[in-house]
């Protein structure tokens, strides 16, 4: 999915938030930003979606269980911004392979989205869900073959969950 259909699909989120109608939301997607290393006043939440990748030397194609996304967010007089960074993989196949990004499905957009937006009513509006009964994808069965941590930029920073050995 785009740059565009994210934000679509956040605003659309945003707005059924209802928390504070003055505040106003923006997303944006920020490459430099580090997980555990957020700015004072910035929350963090780090989460994962099924996704696919596309080499863009060789044009193989492959699939992940563990796409993993890191947030950055913050409610500041009115002004909530997310800052997004969604980590990356390369292609095993390809020598000096090139980091690609993944694309989504709408339908994984929308339910990674939604867990923003509880984070977001939990972090940013102190808001007690207590325990929710949502679809979390760490309890799916991974789509695909094996996950391979040597190609995983998530897991290069320590912070991919599913650690399997390279085949």
């Amino acid at each position: 999915m785009t740059n565009q259909e994210w934000i679509r699909i956040f605003q659309l989120k945003v707005n059924n938030l209802k928390m504070n109608k003055r505040d106003r939301w923006r997303i944006e997607f920020d490459d430099s930003i580090k997980a555990d290393s957020q700015e004072s006043g910035w929350h963090q939440y780090i989460s994962g979606a099924f996704g696919r990748f596309r080499c863009s030397k060789c044009n193989r194609s492959w699939s992940s269980g563990r796409v993993n996304v890191v947030f950055h967010m913050r409610l500041l007089s009115g002004q909530g911004m997310v800052k997004v960074r969604r980590l990356r993989q390369e292609c095993r196949q390809c020598d000096a392979a090139l980091m690609e990004e993944a694309s989504f499905d709408e339908e994984k957009l929308e339910v990674l989205l939604e867990k923003l937006m509880e984070k977001i009513r939990v972090k940013c509006y102190r808001e007690n869900l207590g325990k929710r009964n949502r679809r979390n994808f760490d309890d799916e069965d991974d789509e695909g073959p094996p996950h391979e941590s040597a190609h995983c930029e998530a897991c290069s920073m320590g912070l991919c969950s599913k650690r399997f050995k390279a085949w």
